[in-house]
């Protein structure tokens, strides 16, 4: 069956913070210039947020230059931050708060809000509805179309009704082409687009190698006398002694708390198993003293990109912008990336506003620029690429956003090369006494993925068995992400070789797949006396750790039909 197409004037891939920022931003000047841009969000959650899982605490500073009047448009904004405190774990029972004084300035986040990410976005895509902007759930953009000239010009989705042999079922309907001057990619972290684009146009050339850290978050219900509206707690230490990262928790609205793990993804160990960190995590009587005789409501996971300025790649390119945790946005000194993804967006959004022709591109010229018509962009369309290119690294040089990730450039490594109190002081000193302004610089370029040492010369790990009350196993855990996946459909985890996880990743590492999967995708297991290497795909929650942490980088993450995949509330 041939595709369609259809023509838009923007593309936005992705209905996160960064993509519907960007689209409210071109449709607010759309209207003041009255104009009328036709833009497009493709999200490939069933519903938007559907796929958004964030801590989450909220700087405001983007969503007041985007919606100055955001309270009084109802936004889920409303549980400031009341009370902050910071831990440093020793053991399973011990460990120390740290007063705010002998904090970097950054941790602290005094004009913050506790919200569900996913809500916000819920609102600002409705925001951006009213706005005039179409917005596409349910379709995953499944790759670019580039032109002859080697630009972007558009993504195709991905094919509907395929079973799992390839063959076409009854209900198959092929992937639709849709094409536009200008593509924003927001896919969140480790988008298998942005992936693809980063190396295709050498965006990370000169840059530090990126690094990535893996999220896991539970939401509770807890009792009214154990919930304490706007308290913060953020600590680091115990149980991660065989890696970095830290625990967070949150007390938001109607009782509700959020608690968590950031695990960086460049640890040594191998036996290490993130799911079981936090698991064991809760039981510490910092945590459990909070949880206890609540119910867990819902869990989810998802990396996070947090290399900062000196891994930044390019963000535009030909016919193309590259936005928030797409290309790693997150400020690491304030552990926050909304706000920064926000402003991201709304700056992509001003560089094609200012390069956008009076006249428009007529239908011709955007079907034009498809590849399968040849025919190559117009002189129209590559001057406004150039111009929006320049535009944008010109005022992304000049923001806000820029000085953020250029004063906490150091930050995230420090930590990494020399652990929470060598790190910490550094930071600390950096951040109190000198500005942000120490001369000192940070470099680290072993990948995350080249961390892991043999199996045989780490310790092993004892986790205790969930009982039920604080910990769970990983299986009852998905069933609350709400991860549905057709059975009959591809697997969207692809092997280049099949064959090495029992050859090598098994001898070598014990293959720690299984362990730092937080879903349970992974499995060796025994049939007919024969190993097998099992994949569960219907179990993805849509992480990416197996993309960015598998030792041989044999695995590769690609969208699932449509729809597929967890679907958190207020996460």
């Amino acid at each position: 069956m041939p595709r369609e197409a259809m023509e838009f004037d923007v593309i936005i891939v992705g209905a996160g913070p960064a993509g519907l920022s960007a689209a409210c931003r071109l449709m607010q000047a759309d209207k003041q210039a009255g104009q009328t841009l036709n833009v497009c969000v493709l999200e490939k959650g069933a519903e938007v947020g559907a796929h958004i899982l964030s801590g989450a605490l909220l700087d405001t500073r983007a969503l007041d230059e985007l919606f100055p009047d955001w309270q009084a448009r109802g936004a889920p904004v409303a549980m400031a931050v009341a009370d902050e405190r910071f831990y440093m774990l020793s053991s399973e029972q011990g460990g120390i708060e740290l007063p705010h004084g002998s904090l970097p300035n950054p941790l602290l986040n005094p004009h913050s809000y506790i919200i569900s990410l996913g809500n916000l976005c819920r609102w600002l895509a409705r925001q951006a509805e009213q706005l005039g902007v179409t917005i596409f759930t349910g379709f995953a953009a499944q790759a670019p179309i580039y032109n002859e000239e080697g630009a972007v010009c558009g993504v195709v989705t991905g094919d509907l009704g395929v079973a799992a042999d390839g063959s076409q079922k009854a209900n198959y309907v092929p992937g639709i082409e849709l094409r536009a001057p200008v593509t924003l990619f927001a896919e969140g972290s480790r988008g298998h687009i942005g992936k693809e684009l980063i190396a295709r146009f050498t965006l990370d050339e000169g840059k530090d190698t990126q690094r990535y850290a893996l999220g896991i978050k539970e939401l509770w219900q807890v009792a009214p006398e154990r919930h304490q509206p706007g308290l913060v707690i953020h600590g680091s230490g115990w149980p991660l002694t065989q890696a970095s990262g830290g625990f967070f928790m949150y007390h938001g609205e109607q009782q509700q708390v959020a608690v968590g793990l950031v695990v960086d993804l460049n640890y040594r160990n191998p036996w290490l198993d993130p799911f079981a960190e936090l698991q064991r995590l809760k039981h510490h009587p910092l945590l459990s003293r909070y949880l206890y005789d609540g119910q867990r409501l819902s869990y989810g996971a998802r990396t996070l990109t947090k290399g900062g300025l000196n891994a930044l790649p390019r963000m535009a390119m030909p016919g193309a912008f590259l936005l928030g945790c797409d290309a790693g946005t997150l400020n690491g000194a304030k552990i926050k990336g909304i706000h920064t993804a926000m402003k991201s967006g709304m700056l992509a959004a001003d560089a094609v506003l200012n390069a956008w022709p009076s006249s428009g591109f007529s239908a011709d010229a955007i079907s034009g620029m498809s590849s399968d018509v040849g025919s190559g962009p117009s002189s129209g369309s590559a001057s406004f690429q150039t111009k929006s290119r320049q535009y944008f690294n010109q005022t992304f040089t000049q923001s806000w956003l820029h000085q953020e990730l250029a004063e906490s450039k150091n930050f995230v490594l420090a930590l990494h090369r020399f652990g929470p109190w060598l790190g910490g002081l550094a930071n600390y000193l950096n951040h109190n006494w000198f500005n942000a302004k120490l001369p000192f610089a940070v470099q680290d370029n072993t990948p995350d993925h080249a961390c892991l040492a043999l199996a045989d010369t780490q310790p092993k790990i004892a986790y205790p068995k969930p009982d039920g009350q604080l910990s769970f196993d990983r299986l009852s855990s998905v069933y609350l992400a709400n991860t549905q996946h057709d059975e009959d459909q591809p697997c969207h985890l692809i092997l280049a070789d099949p064959l090495l996880p029992l050859r090598d990743n098994l001898p070598l590492y014990q293959e720690p797949a299984q362990r730092y999967c937080p879903a349970g995708v992974y499995e060796v297991v025994s049939q007919e006396q024969e190993l097998k290497f099992q994949i569960n795909a219907a179990n993805c929650v849509h992480c990416k750790a197996c993309d960015i942490k598998d030792p041989a980088q044999n695995i590769r993450w690609t969208p699932p039909e449509g729809g597929s995949g967890p679907n958190y509330p207020n996460m």
